[in-house]
């Protein structure tokens, strides 16, 4: 008689399709908000990478008494010693006055799939401007030229 009885074991149609629609709804929340976190975390490496050149200008000044202006160039690399520039960063500085004795500079950079440009000045100022699309940026370097580039960053917002 007790074999008679069998248990049903496993899950119903309807416990698997409540479910899936939680992992859906999950999953659209979570989605959008990790697109937003990669472009938060490519602008932070061009903002990173700007740091990183500010701090190698600031050497060079230190040692030379004058800043060096840095060509167009797409990272990964290495300027002026010690600024590291990551991949996919396009970073630019501009001097303000002859080489070998500009007195100040401006420098620009940006991810290639980031939402931002960044600016940073000799005066330790770091400021950004939004872009709408992408920053693209080729194998030869920054598409922001050292003559677009100048040395003024009115207009632009304060970054924190």
């Amino acid at each position: 008689m007790l074999n008679l009885i069998k248990k049903e074991k496993g899950f119903t149609l309807i416990e698997l399709m409540i479910v899936v629609a939680i992992i859906g709804i999950l999953a659209a929340i979570a989605i959008p908000q990790f697109a937003s976190y990669r472009i938060k975390a490519f602008n932070t490496a061009a903002k990173a990478d700007l740091r990183n050149v500010m701090t190698a200008e600031e050497a060079t000044f230190a040692d030379s008494q004058s800043y060096s202006a840095i060509t167009a160039i797409k990272g990964p690399a290495t300027v002026l010693g010690s600024g590291r520039i990551s991949k996919n960063v396009g970073m630019v500085a501009n001097i303000l006055g002859a080489a070998g004795s500009a007195t100040a500079y401006a420098a620009f950079s940006g991810h290639t799939q980031g939402d931002r440009e960044y600016g940073g000045d000799s005066s330790g100022r770091i400021n950004y401007k939004s872009v709408t699309g992408t920053i693209s940026s080729t194998n030869s370097g920054y598409t922001k030229s050292i003559a677009e580039a100048g040395t003024d960053l009115s207009g632009w917002g304060t970054a924190l």
